[in-house]
């Protein structure tokens, strides 16, 4: 049975996950109205990533004998002047996220709950990986400069991403 401080601090991560997925699909959204396709599918590729790790949680306090619980979710921003601030914005969410996902390995271990602390080491490695892949396009933005040709070939690059559902 998970306890009451473990599963609201877990269903706060559920509701983050589900952010996350919203902040990703209205930056696939700015990048499809900008015409950068290749771009906006690597933002929805995340989205989807993002709504499976909201998933992975709400079965987890489930399956803990706890309850999940869905709260409002805000609303993402819009509009970002560039392509290089959107991933300046999605690198610097993604480091948030590390920092949440942190503090509930904290409180695992604080109270003792193996279970829990073992269930988010697969999130632990995942979140190098989010701020890697992030941090990756924001270098190679920002080694393009101003040039065209430049983000029209990453563009190209970006549209080959694809959704791997990961194993349960």
């Amino acid at each position: 049975m998970i306890g009451r401080q473990m599963q609201d601090a877990l269903n706060g991560q559920c509701n983050a996950e589900l952010y996350s997925s919203y902040l990703y699909l209205s930056m696939s959204s700015h990048f499809l109205a900008g015409g950068l396709p290749g771009f906006a599918n690597w933002m929805r590729v995340q989205a989807q990533e993002e709504l499976v790790h909201a998933v992975k949680f709400f079965d987890f306090v489930g399956g803990r004998g706890g309850r999940a619980l869905l709260a409002p979710i805000e609303a993402p921003p819009a509009e970002w002047p560039s392509p290089l601030a959107v991933f300046e914005a999605a690198y610097r969410h993604e480091q948030k996220v590390t920092g949440l996902i942190n503090g509930l390995v904290d409180l695992s271990l604080r109270e003792s709950d193996h279970a829990t602390n073992i269930f988010l080491q697969w999130f632990v490695t995942e979140q190098v990986e989010e701020e890697a892949s992030a941090l990756d396009v924001v270098q190679r933005l920002k080694m393009l400069g101003e040039s065209r040709d430049g983000l029209f070939m990453l563009d190209r690059e970006l549209a080959t991403r694809v959704f791997t559902r990961p194993m349960a």
